[in-house]
């Protein structure tokens, strides 16, 4: 009928694996598909070059939200509070709302690259015009699914995962677990000094506020410390590869990787950022 309201079709990309992956299945089976990227303009650099090989794979330009109006803008609105697991604002200005702008009030199918062996939910959208839904969920597609689907196309892994990183997101975000912090030292010590330059006191209150909780990244980087932190992150891996005997490495490692954010962080992270 003419006067029926079009249904948009979105897929947000994160950077991470499983969005990329996502948007690889999706790609013939929903020709008409949008693609976005909600830019905090605090990307890691391998996360930029990353979307662009999966633009060129998918023949479509991936539409960029918040482009003009990073981090930086909402850090000073804040006050210059950095956020936390606790004030979670940089989800919400940075992510949730250019995603609902961008949306409007045309009727959206969002499609999420959430994955049958998780069990995380995270908040997308409440506005009633959005609709999310799980393909992998659905499809019953795991994580050696999701490598498979990654390695067959041509597009591969996330480029940060071959330093050590486990997740897409904000090079100083809250949700990364201290060996994170240790190899972004080690890899881009300059955007290291840039997420230190931001742990300071907060003006209205007085009270120094960290990335990492209970620890600052000057104190994080001593290099006493810092081995520390290897040591510990290498007994995790050893004792759940000696529960998961028949396990592959990729996936004893991305198991691990997912406990340990639970423990240094008490939550798993933000899941319109990661996926």
């Amino acid at each position: 009928m003419a006067n029926e309201k079009r249904v948009r079709h979105i897929l947000s990309l994160s950077g991470g694996k499983d969005s990329a992956a996502l948007a690889i299945y999706m790609r013939d089976r929903v020709p008409e598909m949008e693609y976005m990227f909600s830019d905090t303009r605090k990307e890691l650099p391998e996360t930029y070059e990353y979307l662009e090989r999966i633009s060129s794979y998918l023949g479509k330009p991936v539409t960029r939200l918040n482009a003009d109006i990073g981090f930086d803008h909402w850090y000073e609105m804040y006050g210059g509070m950095i956020p936390s697991n606790h004030r979670r604002w940089c989800t919400r200005a940075l992510k949730l709302k250019p995603f609902e702008i961008h949306c409007g009030d045309d009727e959206v199918v969002n499609y999420v690259g959430l994955r049958a062996d998780e069990e995380r939910s995270g908040y997308i959208s409440h506005k009633a015009n959005i609709k999310a839904v799980y393909p992998f969920k659905e499809d019953g597609l795991v994580l050696r699914d999701i490598e498979e689907i990654l390695r067959s196309s041509g597009v591969g892994m996330p480029p940060y995962t071959q330093w050590g990183r486990t997740r897409s997101g904000c090079y100083f975000c809250f949700y990364q677990q201290k060996i994170e912090w240790v190899r972004l030292k080690e890899t881009h010590p300059d955007l290291y000094e840039k997420a230190k330059a931001y742990e300071k006191p907060y003006e209205k209150t007085g009270n120094f506020f960290t990335w990492s909780q209970g620890e600052s990244l000057a104190e994080m980087e001593a290099p006493a410390r810092m081995d520390q932190i290897k040591r510990e992150h290498v007994i995790r891996i050893e004792r759940k590869a000696a529960r998961k005997e028949n396990a592959t490495l990729a996936e004893v490692f991305a198991q691990t990787t997912e406990a340990e954010a639970a423990d240094d962080d008490d939550d798993q992270g933000c899941l319109v950022c990661q996926l």
